[in-house]
């Protein structure tokens, strides 16, 4: 590109690389981070699945332990801690009915229920669990096989189930804060 006025020659400006991608994209997860903790925004449970188990004679039931906390933001949990996951199962703290041999669908989804009031979690909470941590590693932002992504020089998101629904990160994390 050439400037007229001074009569030389002025460099095209340079787009980002994958790798400055990438490290705004981590910059952009720990300021939504700060900015939801700052505005005391609502967090979710985070829980990981503990299957029943046999100890000699005594079978132990499943349940649902804690895990931490999150900000639901779509298809992204953001932890408190700033850590990222896919989303994955969810459910609610409540103590089910007894079974009423229904379909095996709606028998899953009491257990499941049961599973997070064994953990202790509150009456009504709701609870993620089954949550795929993402790595926010240069190399895996690249590869582009998880939600999170970087491409020409660009913060993604993967937000459809179709390989091409992809979205600029900064906004799609303002419009999901916003709606908590």
């Amino acid at each position: 590109m050439i400037d007229p006025t001074a009569g030389g020659a002025v460099p095209a400006p340079e787009s980002p690389t994958d790798d400055q991608a990438a490290a705004s994209l981590r910059a952009l997860v720990e300021r939504a981070a700060s900015d939801l903790a700052a505005r005391d925004a609502r967090t979710e449970a985070l829980a990981r699945y503990k299957p029943a188990r046999r100890i000699v004679v005594v079978k132990t039931v499943e349940s649902l332990e804690p895990a931490g906390r999150a900000w639901r933001l779509g298809v992204l949990l953001l932890g408190t801690d700033g850590r990222v996951f896919e989303t994955g199962r969810i459910t609610r703290a409540v103590t089910p009915t007894r079974s009423q041999h229904l379909s095996a669908q709606v028998e899953q989804r009491k257990a499941e229920r049961r599973a997070a009031v064994r953990g202790h979690f509150a009456e009504g909470e709701v609870v993620n669990y089954g949550y795929e941590p993402v790595d926010l590693s240069t190399g895996a932002l690249q590869a582009g096989e998880q939600r999170l992504l970087v491409r020409d020089g660009r913060a993604l998101v993967r937000w459809g189930t179709a390989a091409g629904e992809v979205r600029d990160l900064a906004a799609y994390l303002a419009d999901r804060a916003e709606l908590l």
